[in-house]
């Protein structure tokens, strides 16, 4: 199952909220949009002199063609519906939260619609907008919250799994975890017919994140186990939730897909108790199973967990080679760069150039000094070798057209000797080497104006 997961952090869940916030509210108003066609206004149509305004600053482009418009089979109560969506979705645009929520109390009758057709969009649509509203509005309540939750999941089924993690995503940020994880063993519980592929892999995306519950509570029982004297009773407490937080967070690697947070929460407990060579296997799995995807998080992981216990250098160099083979431009590249400098062997040094140089291909890495210093460090090795200024050419030989306008122009020369003088000199050292033969204006020394 290739699912995309996303962890939980009391620390920085305001950020994570307001950023999921702002992309809801985009998605809900393209919603709205599609639902209802291009927004109309809503103010006294017999107001001529408004009438006229508009007219004479009608659009050129023509506008897409309502999706929902007034027809001659229009039912009255079809019609005062979409009138009052018109009226929430023009309050939302400029932010009067206020009348939105008065205008959604009555839209909510839309739920009664029996058109099979329109009832699931119309479900949908009441559950994103409504929850939309209450996030921005001052006076809103957990106990808000929870009735519009509640009645959406049991406006229909279909929606049911995915309101319910909502439902449970909400109750976190408001740090009720108790609550959140008993919406996510109800919806882990609930069947309704036939189970189709992605019903599964929702309930199993539920199953994993009331996992990361578990080892949420295991955490704060663990903090408050080392603050106070340890009685046998309270390990066996703390041992339990581990149990159940490892029971599902054991079947994620039988699913394939990008499971970052939970794979974390799994190591972090089994390192916990002592248990490295488990640790181990589960980050190697996650790491190098052709059926997951390719995820250089995964060998990031894998090598701060080798690095936190001390293991060969020949260990973490070979994780580094395969996370480089994803990201070139990674910054654990220059920790290989710096093992295998330090390994003094020709190949590696020439391993350690090609590193530094495809980093260097990045401007996220132009102005970086320990990255020109490796390079540095690199090349005068090379140097001391027989061929090594024919080693250093060869792997410019198709930068040659462009590096000079990446690295080497006046203008990067007064930068850098504006705000880091010592980058100025290492680079400086190196331009000639890197670009023989090229007229390069960067200089150490202060050019004429």
């Amino acid at each position: 199952m290739d699912v995309a997961a996303t962890g939980y952090s009391r620390e920085n869940s305001a950020g994570r909220r307001v950023t999921y916030l702002s992309l809801l509210g985009e998605l809900i108003m393209e919603a709205l949009d599609e639902h209802l066609g291009p927004p109309v206004d809503l103010g006294d149509e017999s107001d001529s002199s408004d009438n006229g305004s508009r007219k004479r600053h009608k659009p050129k482009l023509p506008l897409a063609k309502p999706m929902s418009v007034e027809t001659q089979t229009e039912s009255g109560f079809h019609k005062t519906c979409r009138i009052c969506l018109e009226h929430i979705r023009e309050a939302m645009l400029h932010h009067r939260w206020q009348e939105a929520a008065e205008y959604m109390a009555s839209y909510t009758q839309i739920l009664e619609d029996r058109n099979q057709v329109r009832a699931q969009p119309n479900k949908e649509l009441v559950w994103r907008i409504s929850t939309e509203i209450l996030h921005h509005l001052p006076n809103a309540t957990v106990k808000d919250y929870n009735i519009i939750y509640e009645r959406m999941k049991h406006s229909g089924v279909k929606h049911y799994l995915m309101i319910c993690l909502e439902h449970s995503f909400h109750l976190m940020l408001h740090d009720q975890i108790e609550g959140a994880k008993h919406q996510l063993s109800v919806a882990e519980s609930w069947r309704h017919g036939k189970e189709s592929v992605s019903q599964l892999q929702r309930i199993k995306l539920i199953q994993a994140y009331r996992s990361l519950l578990d080892y949420m509570i295991w955490c704060d029982k663990k903090s408050t186990l080392s603050k106070n004297s340890s009685f046998e009773s309270d390990n066996q407490g703390i041992h339990t939730f581990f149990r159940l937080a490892s029971t599902n967070l054991q079947e994620i690697l039988k699913n394939p897909g990008v499971w970052d947070p939970f794979i974390l929460c799994y190591v972090e407990m089994l390192e916990f108790y002592g248990d490295y060579e488990e640790a181990l296997k589960v980050l190697n799995s996650y790491a190098y199973d052709n059926s997951f995807p390719p995820n250089p998080n995964a060998h990031v992981y894998m090598y701060q967990f080798l690095k936190r216990h001390d293991s060969p250098e020949k260990k973490l160099m070979k994780v580094l080679k395969n996370l480089r083979l994803l990201v070139s431009s990674h910054e654990l590249m220059l920790d290989y760069s710096f093992l295998l400098l330090q390994s003094e062997k020709k190949s590696d040094t020439q391993k350690a150039l090609e590193v530094l140089l495809e980093m260097l291909d990045y401007a996220c890495w132009r102005s970086n000094l320990d990255v020109w210093k490796s390079l540095h460090a690199a090349i005068h090795q090379l140097l001391l070798h027989e061929d090594g200024e024919v080693v250093v050419h060869k792997q410019m030989v198709l930068r040659k057209d462009w590096w000079p306008a990446l690295h080497f122009t006046s203008f990067h020369a007064k930068k850098d000797r504006e705000e880091n003088t010592e980058l100025l000199e290492v680079k400086a050292s190196l331009a000639k080497i890197l670009c023989p033969g090229r007229p390069l204006r960067y200089t150490a020394e202060q050019m004429p104006t």
